[in-house]
């Protein structure tokens, strides 16, 4: 009797010492899961709602009254212009972002919402005055006022953009908050089922003593970090259930880690993909301006030209949402932008990009080049008493290509290199620093970051300069459209 009791109790606290140990363990990972997952889905939200807001602002400042444009000069009648469609979808997409935003970002949706019902109004002025056969220059000032109005809209989109960059920035600072608290928990009770195990082994057989010797040691790899750590098969049965559970834990861990690190990696893409999704307006502004300006000189082929490359310079920056392109799209990009800013600075810019269609198979991430082009011009050329000359090439190497931004400009002085350099060879960048504007590293920061994050590597950008000028550099692998889809799909699992 005594000694079946004896098994009996051996059993039954080996029993509760293994449900103790797995539900507290289990707790913290499954509170932290699930504040992941909360905490996730809104900040995917909010990405979705400022991707929708930045789509909905070509279409305000420019589609709208160049459609009315055409209906004033005659070219288009205005049934068929697609204004009218045009403003409904506009005011069916601000309806619904207000339906999912609260604060102070429903607000500025509101007042954009009842704004476009005064664009409505000049709208129906336009159509009215053609077909009351009104003067021209009277219509058109209506259409200046749309255009005005349209802005305006537009503006108030761009306020609410940045009210959503905050409350995603605070949101991925509480997601952060709470990996800590699950972490530091884990790690307590960790240490505590540790200490309760070493307890319970001291009251039993040798053999069970062995036992939990054993499971004890495995814990202790696991928890420095070794994850592929198991227990292996027991004698004892009654500690088989125990390890069976350890080995459960371990397998969670290992994968709410690594899950945890592809959510960060999927939060960096995603914030940086929100940033270079924001056109500078000015540069925008100025290359309609020169347009006009063109147009008005009656150059009728500069305007075609520099049109065209207005058209392939934002058609590759969208890219219809996708974060890789060909290598030749990428290099067309650098070149549009340089041929816009080459009718503006004239004869102090002169730039030279290479041809690259054999490479037309081979991806990389977008919009790599042009903010490197953009620093070159800023900051080498511009500033340059004559001017100068930018240089884009690409290298093949062996399995990789290596692109060079060149410049003939003021270049750096010793100590301005040493900053750029120091600002690129941060072990541990983050996409926050990525993001602080006003310094002349920003695109430098940007491009670098970027690099490290989509190919996952330990230096991005090099640099070099002088006073005959400064080259910027970067080497990649070379990857086809099939690799990038195995790769993406590999990483989501």
């Amino acid at each position: 009797m005594i000694r079946g009791k004896k098994r009996s109790g051996i059993s039954s606290e080996v029993r509760h010492s293994v449900s103790t140990i797995a539900v507290l363990l289990a707790l913290p990972v499954v509170i932290g899961l699930v504040m992941m997952i909360l905490y996730s889905s809104r900040y995917q939200s909010m990405i979705q709602r400022m991707d929708a807001a930045a789509e909905l602002k070509p279409a305000l400042e420019t589609t709208i009254a160049e459609d009315l444009f055409s209906v004033a000069a005659g070219r288009t009648a205005f049934e068929k212009s697609g204004v009218t469609d045009t403003i409904v979808r506009i005011n069916r997409s601000l309806e619904q972002l207000a339906r999912e935003t609260e604060g102070r970002g429903h607000l500025q949706l509101t007042i954009a919402r009842r704004t476009m019902d005064t664009m409505e109004q000049y709208v129906l002025q336009v159509r009215d005055g053609m077909e009351n056969r009104r003067p021209i220059n009277e219509i058109e000032k209506i259409v200046d006022e749309v255009r005005d109005v349209g802005r305006l809209v537009a503006d108030m989109l761009d306020a609410f953009i940045t009210e959503e960059i905050a409350n995603a920035t605070m949101t991925s600072s509480r997601l952060y908050q709470w990996m800590w608290v699950a972490a530091g928990t884990e790690i307590i009770l960790l240490i505590a089922a540790l200490w309760y195990s070493r307890f319970t082994t001291n009251r039993m057989t040798a053999s069970i003593r062995n036992a939990l010797s054993s499971m004890e040691s495995t814990v202790r790899r696991i928890a420095e970090g070794r994850f592929g750590e198991r227990v292996t098969d027991m004698d004892v049965e009654e500690l088989q259930e125990l390890g069976d559970q350890i080995n459960e834990m371990a397998n969670q861990l290992e994968m709410l880690i690594q899950e945890t690190r592809q959510k960060s990696e999927h939060l960096a893409k995603a914030e940086l993909r929100t940033m270079q999704a924001q056109i500078n307006p000015h540069f925008l502004y100025n290359t309609l301006d020169t347009i006009v300006w063109q147009a008005e000189s009656g150059k009728a082929d500069e305007v075609v030209r520099l049109t065209r490359s207005l058209s392939d310079f934002f058609r590759i920056s969208l890219s219809s949402g996708e974060d890789w392109i060909p290598v030749p799209q990428e290099m067309k990009h650098a070149s549009s932008y340089l041929s816009i800013q080459k009718t503006r600075y004239r004869d102090i810019l002169d730039y030279e990009v290479d041809g690259c269609e054999e490479l037309k198979n081979v991806y990389m991430p977008k919009l790599l080049l042009q903010p490197l082009v953009e620093n070159a011009l800023y900051h080498g050329i511009k500033t340059k008493r004559g001017g100068g000359r930018i240089e884009v090439r690409v290298r093949i190497g062996h399995g990789t290509l290596t692109f060079l931004v060149k410049d003939n400009g003021k270049g750096m002085t010793a100590e301005e290199l040493t900053a750029a350099q120091a600002l690129l060879q941060e072990e541990n960048p983050t996409v926050r620093k990525a993001m602080e504007p006003g310094h002349s590293g920003f695109g430098l920061r940007n491009v670098d970051m970027r690099i490290r994050l989509y190919y996952r590597k330990q230096k991005g950008l090099n640099i070099r300069s002088d006073r005959d000028g400064t080259e910027v550099s970067f080497t990649i692998p070379i990857k086809t459209r099939e690799e990038i889809d195995h790769d993406e799909s590999f990483s989501r699992g």
